[in-house]
């Protein structure tokens, strides 16, 4: 399961994130990839000095900011944010994404676009999936939320370049079907608040999802 989160950043907020992007020194991206990764990955990554430092803040508190992402990924912590470049002939072959981040599990991965997607070619997230593959290309200030353990690639550029921000999150809850239940919970008790207010059906939907919390959540 993923979920494509709008407006993780708004407008003016994307525009700080990319003056602050475009002033810092990129990488070779090879240099945090793992040995079979490497041989399929090809960008520029944003890796160190004040301003990376300030990206990660902002990103952070964007993402914690967002409800949609709260209710889905219950996350414990984000253990790496990386902000990556693509050019012109650049991409990232399948791969999946390493189990631990910094020692700390990974259960769930995040991209946030921050290009325009008019301003380049190509460069969509490709996700694989029993049914197929499915071609992501969001705009910016956009995120999607996907199981780390998922392969997946980043299509070739083929013209402009392709700024986002990944990182990855250590969930509260292991298992993605108990998410799954918690999530929709959320969306059910949302939407019935919306439409009833406080009622005793409201408040037992409630009791349940706690109690499943409760029972699910390695705090």
């Amino acid at each position: 399961m993923l979920i494509h989160l709008q407006e993780v950043c708004s407008p003016a907020q994307v525009g700080v994130l990319r003056d602050l992007i475009d002033q810092g020194a990129f990488v070779d991206g090879e240099a945090t990839a793992g040995r079979v990764a490497r041989e399929v990955k090809s960008n520029e990554q944003l890796e160190t000095g004040a301003r990376v430092d300030t990206v990660r803040t902002e990103v952070r508190k964007a993402l914690m900011g967002h409800s949609g992402f709260v209710s889905f990924a219950r996350p414990k912590t984000l253990s790496r944010i990386l902000v990556s470049r693509y050019r012109e002939g650049m991409a990232y072959g399948p791969h999946i994404d390493d189990a631990l981040m910094g020692g700390r599990r990974a259960d769930l991965s995040f991209t946030l676009f921050l290009s325009d997607p008019g301003s380049y070619e190509g460069g969509e997230l490709v996700m694989d999936g029993p049914e197929g593959s499915t071609e992501i290309k969001l705009a910016a200030g956009d995120a999607v939320v996907y199981a780390t353990s998922a392969i997946h690639q980043v299509a070739p550029v083929t013209r402009g370049e392709r700024i986002a921000v990944v990182g990855w999150v250590r969930s509260l809850v292991r298992r993605p079907d108990q998410r799954e239940i918690l999530f929709d919970l959320d969306q059910v008790s949302t939407r019935l608040f919306e439409r009833d207010g406080k009622t005793p059906e409201l408040d037992l939907i409630l009791k349940t999802k706690a109690n499943l919390l409760r029972q699910w959540a390695e705090d």
